[in-house]
């Protein structure tokens, strides 16, 4: 037996892989959730990305919607609403909605970043002033307008009233923490892109959790990334998929996804390696056995309560498989 029983889920940013078009890439988004839905995964939760021409991801409500339509059991959700382009009202009808046609299978993940460059934050901003701010209050609302009757003010959210819709606090640095704790609700760590303050982060969070009508004691889910394949040789080959995708963060160009390469440091800089390998420093990567003892080795440093898995591979059945592997190694099938 498997002493990292953990539930898993998957974190899927949709991005275009290269000789793709975009409904190649959302008919690729939706063939992930049906494969991962039948290994057993618990969650499928999709990202929100604006002007960012290598990802579809930008309408994520429609694409989630689009998911439910195409799976059976699996929760999906947003990893996750970028709370400052939207009004919480307008989140909670369109959410609202989607519950009232597919109950008890979607979850609201709540960032309070852009989820995109201030030039683009500012064409889509829903006001003059920095929403980041009001982030906690428009939490609330959104408790409010998915919540009961008898909580609700003039201002209803139709459909929307009474779904109870599971609300998700997501962040990659400390300030959300805080107010995850405060409010009683899950937490979703980022440690696929922002791994720098996940240990002091999930401290915060589970020293000052206050119970709640939501959560009794504190939830913690990491996301990382997963490159799990037959073996270590063939795992480290296709971890450069993900490596040129965080090359093209660091450069800020947009590269759709591309297929594995013999060696990075013909692409990429010294400077440019240590950036990227620093942000994507959280990954399991190898067969199952490695990917076993490393996730292990994680576990017993964060007792995460649920993984969230990310991967970049090229090739769509290697990134099934990945996933494959990857739930026989929590469910521990050697």
């Amino acid at each position: 037996m498997s002493n990292i029983q953990v539930p898993v889920s998957v974190l899927n940013l949709a991005p275009i892989r290269e000789g793709q078009n975009t409904k190649d890439a959302i008919d690729d988004m939706v063939k992930l959730a049906q494969a991962t839905e039948k290994l057993g995964y618990k969650r499928y939760w999709i990202a929100e990305h604006h002007n960012t021409q290598t990802l579809v991801s930008s309408a994520t409500s429609i694409l989630i919607k689009h998911t439910l339509e195409h799976t059976d059991h699996i929760r999906v959700g947003s990893g996750g609403v970028m709370l400052p382009n939207h009004s919480p009202l307008i989140v909670a009808e369109q959410f609202g909605t989607m519950a009232t046609i597919y109950p008890d299978r979607l979850d609201l993940g709540l960032g309070r970043a852009p989820g995109t460059d201030m030039r683009t934050a500012n064409a889509i901003r829903r006001t003059t002033h920095d929403p980041a701010y009001t982030f906690p209050e428009d939490v609330k609302a959104l408790l409010t307008y998915l919540g009961p009757e008898d909580r609700q003010s003039q201002v209803r959210a139709f459909p929307g009233v009474g779904t109870n819709i599971p609300i998700y606090i997501l962040g990659s640095s400390t300030d959300s923490a805080y107010l995850a704790a405060k409010l009683g609700l899950p937490y979703v760590f980022a440690a696929h892109f922002a791994p720098r303050y996940l240990e002091e982060a999930i401290s915060i969070y589970r020293s000052r959790f206050e119970p709640s009508e939501y959560l009794d004691n504190p939830y913690v889910i990491v996301c990382l990334n997963v490159i799990a394949a037959e073996s270590d040789p063939e795992a480290q080959l296709e971890l450069t998929t993900m490596q040129q995708f965080f090359l093209n963060v660091v450069r800020g160009t947009q590269i759709p996804l591309r297929p594995p390469v013999e060696n990075m440091d013909e692409l990429w800089t010294m400077p440019e390696k240590h950036m990227a390998t620093s942000m994507s420093s959280v990954t399991l990567v190898g067969g199952k056995d490695t990917i076993r003892q490393q996730l292990t080795d994680f576990q017993e440093r964060y007792q995460a309560d649920e993984i969230m898995a990310v991967s970049y591979i090229y090739d769509p059945a290697k990134q099934v498989r990945s996933y494959e592997i990857f739930k026989e190694v929590v469910d521990g099938r050697f």
